[in-house]
């Protein structure tokens, strides 16, 4: 867990860990997790991408994957 400042009060946030794969590009991929993360996290404030690959046929790009963390306050 972490602590985050910004609006004078204290509050308590969780990270956590998530994956997301698109067939178009990296900020797809991202677009798609974040999409996905706000139906089930409420108040995702950031996100920090920890991994990106490709997958590869035939020597083309087949697929983008990153692994992002995001941090969301928990609830009062």
């Amino acid at each position: 867990m972490a602590t985050t400042k910004g609006t004078g009060e204290n509050s308590v946030a969780k990270v956590s860990e998530i994956s997301a794969r698109s067939s178009k590009s990296f900020e797809d991929a991202i677009v798609v997790g974040l999409a996905r993360a706000a139906k089930t996290l409420r108040g995702v404030n950031s996100a920090w991408i920890k991994e990106q690959r490709v997958d590869v046929k035939d020597g083309k790009i087949i697929g983008y994957q990153v692994n992002m963390l995001l941090t969301f306050v928990l609830d009062d």
